[in-house]
């Protein structure tokens, strides 16, 4: 069942609960909810900042990562997949566009990373099934 839920949702969801959270029950901005800094100090002595939309963005690329490797499976599952995939970066593309707190580079590189999840993952589910069929181009070594 984990196969069918996109996992790249789930940093959207969280942007969403900062962005629309936070500005109506807080008052903040979403930007000053992704830029307050932590430190940590590194070996050499200088200090690293880190601050949230840097570890959402790790969070989502991480997610990617898992989401690539998922889409090598050629199961009907992968497909409903995929069209979910397409449906979180349709609805992450309207909010970037159209909602207030939405247009920042954090989200920007989110909504990118959800339509890399999309054109990936159909693309190597399409080469994984013409592997799995025997679909190569006949009389070629590989």
């Amino acid at each position: 069942m984990l196969r069918l839920f996109p996992l790249l949702i789930i940093p959207v969801i969280i942007y969403n609960l900062f962005a629309v959270g936070g500005g109506v029950i807080a008052h903040h901005d979403v930007h000053d909810l992704l830029v307050g800094t932590t430190s940590i100090t590194m070996f050499s002595g200088e200090a690293w900042k880190i601050n949230f939309g840097d570890f959402l963005l790790l969070l989502t690329l991480a997610l990617l990562f898992i989401e690539i490797i998922k889409a090598t499976h050629t199961t009907s599952l992968e497909l409903i997949n995929h069209g979910l995939s397409m449906l979180v970066f349709v609805i992450s593309l309207v909010e970037f566009i159209t909602l207030k707190g939405f247009a920042t580079s954090v989200f920007f590189f989110i909504m990118l990373m959800c339509l890399f999840d999309t054109i990936a993952g159909y693309t190597i589910s399409i080469v994984a099934a013409e592997h799995d069929l025997g679909l190569g181009k006949a009389g070629t070594d590989q």
